[in-house]
């Protein structure tokens, strides 16, 4: 890091840099650094004389970052964050705690990790658990974490990941909704705003018996499309990778008596920019022998929509 030194009057300079940006006065930045106001402003100008540019505008009694100042602070923060996390993760292997960042969906999070988080804690109690959450479409680089859950095209060239299950879908509802169908009225299908709007048109008869014109509900999270499933509102179509276990538990039932399979598959991939840790390839290994149990028994539940076979 020669470079950055060079660039640098002193790595004091950043931390007096942050606390002004972060307070947006350096006033409450010396306070914070248990320091002098002059001296505040007298390292941020040797700082911004250092760099050749201005980092702050100074406005009755406040510090506005410049743009440069904007890009500046931007790039502290996360390494700073960054820093602070490697920091965290030395003091608790330490203490004999190790952190495991997984990135997946807050549905998956919601509606199957939460409901056997205890499980999870007594099987890894060193384990200090942190999510990564995506809310829509589980996308993106596996960057920066230790595992994340990600979809691809069967045809697309693997990317070293580990097989969860194909991808599954089933309509399903509550019990409740299943069970106070009302002919003359329409079924009220919640989806997830980036699936096709049409979906249950691929279903010629749900199990509910409503004839009437359909309703619809749409969210752009998939942890809300499941909720309103289970509070009655209507049929959603469930992925197997977050909803087998109210199927297992009869807080939703199938709302057909057909499984959809497309072409793509979840997978568990490791983090692209560094190496797999042995204790996420552990936990990832867990949750996937526990996803496995957990379809064999909705096989046995509902043996008509022959699970297992889909699944795997």
């Amino acid at each position: 890091m020669p470079e950055l030194r060079r660039m640098l009057p002193s790595s004091n300079a950043l931390f007096v840099f942050d606390a002004a940006a972060r307070n947006g006065s350096f006033t409450a930045a010396a306070a914070e650094l248990n320091v002098t106001q002059p001296a505040v402003s007298r390292m941020l100008g040797q700082f911004e004389e250092h760099l050749g540019v201005r980092l702050f505008d100074r406005k009755a009694g406040r510090a506005v970052l410049t743009e440069e100042g904007e890009l500046l602070y931007r790039r502290v923060l996360d390494g700073f964050r960054s820093i602070e996390t490697g920091l965290v993760e030395i003091e608790r292997r330490r203490k004999g705690t190790e952190t495991v960042t997984l990135s997946v969906s807050s549905a998956f999070t919601t509606h199957w990790l939460m409901p056997r988080i205890d499980k999870l804690q007594k099987r890894f109690p060193q384990i200090d658990l942190r999510f990564q959450l995506i809310s829509g479409a589980l996308r993106g680089p596996v960057e920066n974490v230790d595992l994340g859950m990600r979809f691809r095209d069967r045809e697309e060239p693997s990317s070293g990941g580990t097989l969860v299950m194909k991808e599954v879908m089933l309509p399903m509802c509550s019990p409740g909704y299943l069970g106070e169908a009302d002919p003359t009225e329409g079924n009220t299908i919640i989806r997830l705003a980036e699936t096709p709007g049409d979906w249950a048109a691929d279903y010629a008869s749900l199990l509910t018996g409503r004839r009437g014109a359909a309703k619809g509900l749409s969210f752009t999270d998939y942890a809300v499309v499941v909720q309103a499933a289970l509070l009655g509102q209507g049929i959603a179509l469930g992925w197997l990778t977050v909803a087998s276990h109210w199927l297992l538990t009869g807080a939703l039932v199938p709302a057909s008596d057909r499984l959809t399979t497309t072409r793509r598959i979840c997978e568990f991939l490791p983090p692209r920019n560094r190496p797999m840790r042995p204790i996420a390839a552990e936990i990832r290994d867990w949750i996937i022998d526990q996803m496995h149990s957990e379809i064999a028994a909705i096989d046995r539940l509902y043996p008509k929509l022959g699970a297992m076979a889909a699944c795997y």
